[in-house]
């Protein structure tokens, strides 16, 4: 009955639109192949004994849906820069570029273009705010790495909100780049809000704002939000991000767009770490909800669009036989990343840790033994990667944002299997990836879609 009522709400608002989109929200899960978002469902449901699927994201609660191929131009895998330029302007570029295209010339963004055309921008994520995909916004170098490059390029977009982790290096990499891109943005007019409650402070005096996280996130300064799994109270969420942007943009403009990353889900992925990557597709659907809310009061004004750059780690639902065990990943308290934290630490503080000192850590933090059951030949394997360990050998896993130790990323993957749940990779692959659409103009996103389509339907839902 609920998606029901979506779709005739949906369809009576495109019925009587008045022209054409005036708000429009551009959601992009960062690594959220379609495995990721059923996988969210599937946990849910599993967790609340509801039948398989019955708790619902709210994207896939959209009445229009299709599906987009992500190869970049130079390869069938693309990266998140060679992705998130072809989101943000229609064309595809070379990997490692962002917002150049293969022959070296400047492309423009749809973000630049409406700026130009007098709309409210907004670019928010759960990352650094230099990073590929909100940079692909703004940016233009030939190297995506350039952070501090890209990041006074933000500086200078004239773009009116960002939100996020902050700067991945402020103080730049060498010693003659002494401007703080911090300084350097509040002398172009930019107010810094650290944390939600102080936005909420600042959100009407504030000229133009960068809302970023209050204090330390654990990684080297701007790096990301901290996982919705491990999250602290005082600690930023997107939603919390979506909900500042919208009104300080509605305040001074008519017409406003906003792309909102969920950017940890790719890091998640590129970990292989499946309950932290289920809790933060819930983490962006979370944000949507703020959108929806404003959707419902502008239905025929509002286009929201959500999607992926591409999908990171090749997740599979189902590694054996035809069961799934998704419901055992809730006794996993943490990331890959702390748990790796926690063991190295461990380790630090014990020259030669006791073996039940490791069991106590996977009993506390992933439930094995106590929750989860674990065989002999099971913890022959953890005891064998213990020993190892004592003896400074075996090796480490190295991922694109985090290298995690070996006895952690032991305990994520053995969790992984017992739950059933695969991966073929630590990197991106060219898997297609959902699209979902409600609004003015959302039947244009229904079907098959390269991801160089989805900037022109938006400007036909826009003009």
């Amino acid at each position: 009955m609920k998606r029901f009522l979506i779709i005739l709400y949906t369809v009576l608002g495109t019925l009587y639109a008045f022209g054409e989109a005036k708000y429009v929200f551009y959601f992009i899960g960062d690594g959220m192949g379609s495995n990721q978002v059923l996988a969210a469902e599937m946990y849910r449901s599993a967790v609340q004994g509801k039948p398989l699927g019955r708790v619902q994201t709210l994207m896939t609660q959209m009445p229009y849906m299709g599906h987009l191929s992500t190869h970049s131009a130079s390869n069938g895998i693309t990266d998140s820069s060679a992705a998130g330029t072809c989101l943000a302007t229609g064309t595809k570029t070379t990997n490692g570029t962002l917002g150049i295209a293969p022959n070296g010339d400047t492309l423009r963004t749809i973000a630049e273009e409406l700026k130009a055309d007098g709309w409210g921008i907004g670019i928010m994520t759960t990352v650094a705010i230099d990073h590929a995909t909100p940079g692909a916004f703004y940016g233009h170098d030939e190297k995506r790495n350039h952070y501090y490059e890209i990041g006074t390029q933000l500086c200078y977009s004239g773009f009116d909100f960002f939100g996020g982790a902050g700067f991945h290096y402020p103080q730049g990499k060498k010693d003659d780049k002494d401007i703080n891109l911090y300084r350097l943005a509040e002398k172009q007019g930019y107010t810094i809000a650290h944390g939600y409650k102080e936005a909420l402070s600042l959100q009407s005096s504030a000229e133009k704002m960068i809302l970023v996280q209050e204090g330390d996130t654990g990684m080297h300064h701007g790096e990301n939000l901290p996982y919705t799994i491990d999250r602290k109270e005082g600690d930023l969420k997107l939603a919390e991000i979506v909900s500042t942007a919208i009104p300080f943009l509605e305040q001074r403009y008519d017409r406003f767009f906003m792309m909102v990353e969920g950017g940890m889900i790719d890091y998640a992925c590129h970990g292989d770490d499946g309950r932290t990557a289920i809790e933060e597709v819930w983490n962006m659907d979370e944000a949507m909800q703020v959108a929806w809310d404003f959707y419902r009061k502008h239905p025929d004004e509002t286009l929201i669009v959500v999607t992926a750059d591409h999908e990171t780690g090749g997740m599979a639902l189902g590694n054996s036989d035809y069961t799934l065990h998704l419901d055992l990943l809730q006794y996993q308290r943490c990331s890959a990343w702390i748990l790796s934290d926690l063991f190295t630490q461990l380790f630090k503080n014990n020259k030669r840790p006791q073996w039940e000192q490791v069991k106590q850590l996977y009993r506390e933090q992933l439930g094995f033994w106590d929750k989860v059951e674990i065989s002999h030949e099971e913890e022959a394997e953890l005891k064998a990667l213990y020993k190892a360990a004592v003896c400074h050998k075996g090796k480490d896993t190295k991922t694109m944002y985090k290298t995690i130790n070996q006895l952690g990323d032991a305990g994520i993957q053995l969790l992984n299997k017992k739950a059933h749940l695969g991966w073929t990779s630590h990197a991106h692959t060219a898997h297609a990836v959902p699209v979902f659409a409600i609004g003015v103009g959302a039947e244009l996103f229904t079907g098959w879609h390269d991801n160089s389509e989805i900037v022109p339907l938006i400007w036909k839902a826009i003009k």
